[in-house]
Parts: structure tokens; sequence; C-alpha cells
């Protein structure tokens, strides 16, 4: 029995898929990337290419995505989520289709599991070639084929590249991390540290490298069948700015009943981003400005208290809005998403890292506003995607708020310059 019917532009991403055994999915937020990969694995078993399927994924993915989108557009396999005890992750295992987070990876390596095929959801997880998951797949992964799902891969930069091709194909950019560094930067030392930069034209030839493997759905392709997603800047203003000036001066600032300090240009950048919400931890909050909270009321009440996703980055940003909204709901309430998505829950708080992957979100709301914004452009677009995807029938409205003079607008700015450089990397995708 077959599921679901995909969309043109997901057909042929999927035909792209079944055809290759090492290929990557370059798709945007709400594409519709596991349905394309859940109907290219379904077409692989049912022509006996493949007949166990491992998919590694962010935990929140494995347990809210590919368990409800496999009996839209699969219903035929068999796809159990290891994720739990020890007891529930092993039961799992004799699925025909295994999902699994990445956290572990190193779990399942220590297991005796033959899989035909993996895909890697949110293959940017696996950026860093260095790291510990990267490892583990080492002994986990002897499968021929091996398939990426990713929104981006230059998020924080071209380095990202390297790890990500080099765990789905070696031959697309070299084994060694080094060769590829000297291939296309120029190292440069200031201070004892090194700095590498891209050298002329190197992004447009890394891409040309990987295009063979990779399947490339531009924005437009699908999101003419979306509503307008518009992102509105709320420019607040910091009235106390002397706590701020201070911190970003001499790295301490003094209050009635406690002092913050700073130990590093890194943590002054991350307290300058508390103090432009109007609280630092010193190492208890401390608040001497609402200015963004009170602004949030204005803006809630002139959208008539619309169904509202509140983005947060920090903890105390999330205990001033319990503070402010007895009907807040958090994203790991008991069935929130569901709530959400019926229209029942006015306000919804849901941090980057929490909401940036995989959910589903688009049917109980268009609202949403970031308190505090994250650095990575990954996430900030990730995040706006679980309102921005297939199943939107309005206009999507986000609101970044954003303290004027402060480190906010430094954030934005690094949003964007970052948004340009995978706009360059797509076009040399084409």
């Amino acid at each position: 029995m077959r599921g679901q019917k995909l969309r043109p532009y997901q057909e042929q991403a999927a035909d792209f898929l079944y055809e290759r055994d090492r290929a990557m999915v370059l798709a945007p937020v709400g594409a519709g990337k596991t349905a394309i990969t859940l109907t290219a694995m379904s077409d692989m078993v049912r022509d006996g290419l493949a007949a166990r399927w491992l998919v590694v994924a962010p935990k929140r993915v494995c347990t809210d995505v590919w368990p409800i989108e496999a009996p839209k557009w699969a219903p035929e396999l068999d796809v159990q989520v290891a994720v739990g005890t020890p007891k529930q992750r092993t039961a799992a295992l004799t699925a025909q289709v295994v999902v699994i987070n990445y956290d572990n990876l190193q779990w399942l390596a220590e297991q005796s599991m033959d899989f035909d095929g993996v895909v890697f959801d949110e293959l940017t997880r696996l950026k860093n070639p260095s790291g510990a998951r990267f490892k583990a797949l080492a002994k986990v992964l002897d499968c021929p084929i091996r398939w990426g799902l990713t929104g981006s891969f230059t998020s924080n930069g071209l380095e990202d590249v390297f790890g990500q091709c080099k765990i789905i194909d070696q031959k697309l950019l070299g084994r060694a991390k080094g060769a590829f560094m000297q291939q296309y930067f120029s190292l440069n030392t200031y201070a004892g540290f090194d700095d590498w930069t891209p050298l002329p034209g190197a992004l447009e030839r890394v891409m040309q490298r990987i295009k063979p493997a990779t399947f490339v759905l531009e924005p437009g392709e699908y999101k003419d069948k979306l509503p307008p997603c518009h992102v509105v800047q709320i420019h607040v203003q910091l009235d106390d700015r002397e706590p701020y000036e201070a911190m970003k001066r001499d790295f301490v600032v003094q209050f009635p009943d406690a002092q913050a300090i700073a130990q590093n240009a890194a943590v002054v950048t991350q307290k300058l981003q508390q103090m432009s919400s109007g609280f630092v931890y010193s190492p208890e909050p401390v608040w001497f400005s609402p200015h963004k909270f009170d602004a949030l009321d204005d803006l809630l009440n002139e959208n008539q208290r619309a169904n509202t996703i509140l983005v947060y980055q920090y903890k105390e940003e999330l205990d001033e809005l319990k503070r402010r909204y007895r009907n807040l709901t958090c994203l790991d309430d008991p069935d929130a998403i569901e709530r959400w998505n019926a229209g029942n829950v006015p306000l919804l708080a849901v941090h980057p890292k929490s909401a940036g992957h995989g959910l589903n979100l688009q049917f109980g709301g268009c609202h949403m506003v970031f308190l505090s914004l994250p650095w990575s452009l990954e996430l900030f677009e990730q995040t706006v995607g679980r309102l921005h995807r297939s199943g939107q029938q309005r206009d999507v409205w986000v609101y970044a708020m954003m303290t004027k003079d402060t480190v906010d607008e430094r954030i934005w700015t690094a949003l964007h310059d970052k948004r340009k450089l995978s706009d360059i990397a797509m076009e040399a995708l084409k």
C-alpha cells in the first residue's frame, strides 16, 4: 500500500535519492524532506534494493516527526524509534526502519547491527569531523547507501561543508580536513591565533564538487505554494543604558545588591545580549529594564491576542513570560503540540534548540516573536519554518525584537551575512 502522493518537485527529489547510493537533499524548511525520503526508502524496499534502514536525527525529530510522517508516506514500512531506556532502544532494533537520535550513536555502535542504508536527518549535526558523534559513526557505518538531509550546508561558514560531505561520500571533498582547508582557505595568524579565510571563488568551487551528489530544492519551487512570510523588526529603547555601557566598557557592572562580571570577550557578548533583554545573570538574574516585555504586551494587544509562538534564548526570559502570562504553554507541557495545532494555545514558549528541527506547528497560528535572536542562521530559519511550511493557510508574521544600539543589531547583521553566504552556495549548486 502506497502512502500519500508527493508533489512534482518532491517526486524529483525522491527519484534523485533512489538513483544514488550516496546523495544529499538540500531543501528549505517545510519542503517535505521527510516525506521525500520515506517515499524513496519505501521504493528501495519494494524493489529489493535495501531491506533495513537506519535514520539518525535530533531527538525531538525522532519522536515527533518520523513516527508521525511514516504512516502517511510509507505505511508499509515498520518504523520504530530507538529512544528512551536501553531496554526500549533494544526493542526497536528489530524494526525495518530504526530511528535513533544523535546522542545515542555511541550506544548503537556497541550493538551488533547491520543496515543496508542510513539517513542523516539534519546533516549539519555532523559538520565537525573530529567530534565524538562522528567517531561513533565510524563504528556504525558499513552500509552501501548513505543519504543526508539538510536545510543549509553553510549555516556558519564554508568550513561546515567538509564534515557533512565526508560522512556521505569521502570522494566528494576528500578524507582529510587539513587538505581541504589548505586547498580552499588561506591561513592568517594574528596575535597567536590562526584564522582560516576562504580563498576567492572557494565557495563556488566546493559547490561544483558536490553538485553531482546533491539535489537542490530552491525556496521558490515550493514557497510560491505557501502564503507570504513577513519578517518585521521591532526596535525598542533601553531607557537606562548605564549598566549596558559599563559591561561593554569595563567587563563589569555594579548593581545595588549584586555585581555582574565577565571573564572574557565571549562572556561579555553573552551578557550584553542578556542586558539587551533587560537583565543579567550575576549569577542570579538581576533585572534593570522591562522594555522588551512591555513592548511584547503592546504587540500582543495590537494583534488582538492572536495565538503566538514566543521564542526565547535564556531561562530568565522564559521565567518572565511565565510571570506575565498565565495562559503560557511550554513546548514540553503535556500535549502542547497537539493543543497548539488545534488552536487551543494562545501563547507557546519555545527555545530555538527545541523548536528548530522537525516540528509541525503551522496549524495553530501564524505569529512568532523572537525576544532574543539566535546567532545561528540555521536555528533562526528552522524555527521560523515551524510556522511557514506546507499546510499553513495564512500569512506568517515573524517579529524580531531588537534593542537599539546593542548587540541585538550585531546579531541581526550576522544572520543576514550568513544568509548571503547560503544564497551564494545555493546559486553555485544550480
